[in-house]
């Protein structure tokens, strides 16, 4: 039985893998899709006792590496005990997706899923996986849907994988146009791309970039992860108003959600018009409005500790 901690390259030339029988949960059926994502040549068996000398790996059942059943079994510092799946994302993750983008995804949804095979709470996704079980009167062979679960959670993965290397992707490319951010904190990017990982903890104030209608989106950046407070507002004229009423003011300017977190423009010079009018006037902001909104955010951050308080 292989024991040791596996690598990538190792899946890759690996011929099977062995867990448990019987009812399947989310951690098996997730472990076993992440083993096919990298080798889908791999042969998942199923049973209720590892193989003496069983040549691939063993997860989920053995006592093994990628077992979570020992009196020992490991704890996350945030007390939530590890599950197979989440001991190979540990190892496998970080290969996968790069370190930052599977921390993400460790967090919000290896974690979840350790949690509930752990616990025996159930959150939708291990719900979801749980539903294909065959019922107690079902002549359908378990193995059979095993495979079925399987085929759903593999490409789960398989698009939260591709989302993950798309936002490094991304990551790259704002990175890119944040140097050469204007004086006023004006970031314009050459195509949408998620930006808000890195433009939120920067100096940037607001963005522009092409809108999938056309004309080109002017979009508020936010104070923190936390909030929706944004470093600079658009100008509150702005919103929602009629197209003609906005075209008055600026010619290219033909919408401002009501929420003055986004406008749009038929230009690139229009947006970064646009741009210009709403750091000028947030400069000229009275005083007692910039403390109203820091009173705001002082409120904010007491009712937030009152509730982690009374979580206690």
């Amino acid at each position: 039985m292989n024991t040791e901690k596996i690598s990538i390259e190792k899946i890759k030339n690996l011929d099977c893998a062995f867990t448990h029988g019987g009812v399947f949960h989310s951690d098996d059926v997730f472990s076993a899709a992440l083993l096919k994502i990298i080798n889908p040549e791999i042969e998942i068996i199923r049973g209720f006792k590892v193989p003496d000398n069983f040549p691939g790996l063993v997860f989920d059942i053995g006592g093994g590496a990628y077992d979570h059943h020992q009196a020992d079994n490991e704890i996350r510092e945030n007390g939530i005990a590890y599950a197979s799946f989440g001991k190979l994302w540990r190892d496998l993750g970080p290969e996968l997706v790069g370190d930052i983008e599977a921390k993400k995804f460790e967090k919000s949804i290896v974690q979840p899923l350790d949690y509930t095979d752990n616990t025996g709470e159930r959150n939708l996704l291990s719900s979801m996986i749980s539903s294909f079980n065959p019922t107690w009167d079902d002549v359908i062979n378990a193995d059979e849907k095993f495979n079925e679960a399987l085929n759903c959670a593999t490409k789960y993965i398989q698009n939260k994988i591709k989302s993950c290397k798309s936002k490094e992707r991304a990551k790259a490319i704002v990175e890119e146009a944040l140097l050469s951010m204007d004086d006023n904190g004006i970031v314009v990017l050459p195509k949408f791309a998620p930006w808000s990982d890195t433009l939120i903890p920067s100096e940037a104030k607001l963005v522009i970039f092409p809108s999938q209608r056309g004309g080109f989106n002017l979009q508020v950046i936010s104070t923190s992860f936390t909030s929706r407070e944004p470093k600079v507002n658009l100008p509150e004229r702005w919103a929602g108003q009629k197209e003609d009423v906005l075209r008055n003011e600026i010619q290219e300017l033909n919408f401002c959600h009501a929420g003055r977190f986004l406008a749009g423009f038929d230009t690139l010079e229009g947006a970064k018009k646009g741009a210009t009018i709403a750091i000028k006037e947030a400069r000229k902001l009275p005083p007692e409005q910039g403390k109203m909104r820091i009173h705001n955010h002082f409120k904010i951050l007491v009712l937030k500790l009152v509730r982690r308080i009374r979580k206690q």
